[in-house]
């Protein structure tokens, strides 16, 4: 009896104890959509772990390209299982006009971006600042003697033929930016094509070796000799030197383009409080410093500090953004479709 009741009394204290100290909350889940690879590897390492311990929760990533994430979205859009998506700036301006995005809650980590990274209304933020320029094949120009290009017009130096890869204006970002530079020192605009096109097969043109629809091979033809020159990001141009392929990047007289990836708070998301607190974190000084120790991720975040490669290879980010050019992403998305057609026709016939 006596054993019965200490038993029962024991039971008893038990679940007093867990009623005075409730047992810790379950671990939520949620997720981001966002570039795989590099970038990926960068966040779950690096800077996730910070938020996830913070917050108790698992951040999940879901990795894709940024058309690969936008579809997802309008896929689910009555019902998102996606809580935060980082998208190209390009793609991003396509997803605000469908609606799939929700405005960020204003916080201290907003106010310290840069201005270009702030989104009309704040319906999204950069995320990571990148810029397309030209990259360069280290070995080819030391045998041929070369000194490092300097312009966007070098495409067109008569001197790099058959060494010029440029990634496709139809399908590539890069290819792109390359294309609106080259039509921009034609005397064009983005409301205004014609002298890019009409002017390509006798400048640019005659030099490319190959076009590509984006930029895995050109680890290959750079190794083989093949390719010389070519439209490309720091970011980009720092994972080819990790592997040992010999490329450099550099920044044109003319100024780079601003490639943002940008990030927003996806609308209709089963948790939008914590989707909002994630967001923030992304854009902190906290967060993009992580980054851009892991993952040479270019910070959008003034107080945030890249390290000590990335300042030798950029310079002052300060000075460096104040000469990057922007393209018109409103212009673009309404009239690529016909520029697609025209340069699969016309230039890459």
């Amino acid at each position: 009896m006596k054993k019965a009741l200490a038993s029962l009394t024991s039971a008893l204290f038990t679940v007093g104890l867990m009623s005075a100290f409730p047992a810790h909350a379950e671990t939520k889940t949620i997720y981001i959509g966002m570039n795989g690879g590099p970038m990926e590897k960068a966040y779950t390492s690096e800077v996730l772990p910070e938020f996830e311990k913070a917050n108790n929760v698992k951040v999940v990533v879901v990795p894709g390209t940024s058309s690969d994430i936008l579809a997802k979205l309008l896929a689910n859009k009555a019902k998102p299982q996606i809580h935060v998506v980082f998208l190209d700036d390009g793609v991003m301006a396509r997803a605000v006009s469908m609606g799939v995005c929700q405005k960020m809650t204003s916080g201290p980590e907003i106010q310290q971006l840069y201005p270009f990274a702030r989104m009309k209304d704040d319906i999204g933020a950069g995320v990571q600042l990148g810029m397309t320029g030209i990259a360069y094949n280290t070995k080819l120009f030391k045998e041929k003697g070369w000194a490092p290009p300097t312009s966007w017009m070098d495409f067109a130096d008569p001197k790099y033929k058959d060494k010029v890869v440029f990634q496709s204006a139809s399908s590539s970002t890069f290819g792109l930016h390359g294309f609106l530079m080259i039509n921009r020192l034609e005397g064009g605009t983005e409301k205004n094509v014609e002298p890019g096109f009409t002017k390509w097969q006798s400048t640019v043109g005659k030099n490319v070796i190959e076009y590509i629809p984006n930029s895995a091979k050109i680890s290959e033809m750079v190794q083989t000799g093949q390719a010389g020159l070519f439209p490309l990001t720091p970011t980009a141009a720092g994972d080819l030197q990790t592997k040992g392929i010999p490329v450099a990047y550099v920044n044109p007289k003319e100024g780079p383009v601003l490639l943002l990836v940008d990030e927003c708070v996806v609308a209709n998301n089963p948790d939008p409080e914590l989707a909002q607190k994630l967001a923030a974190f992304m854009i902190s000084a906290s967060a993009q410093t992580k980054a851009a120790s892991a993952g040479r991720q270019i910070p959008t975040n003034r107080q945030a500090k890249m390290t000590d490669a990335m300042q030798q290879q950029l310079g002052n980010l300060d000075d460096l953004v104040k000469k990057v050019n922007t393209v018109d992403w409103d212009v673009i998305n309404a009239n690529r479709p016909q520029w697609d057609a025209r340069w699969n026709r016309q230039v890459e016939r």
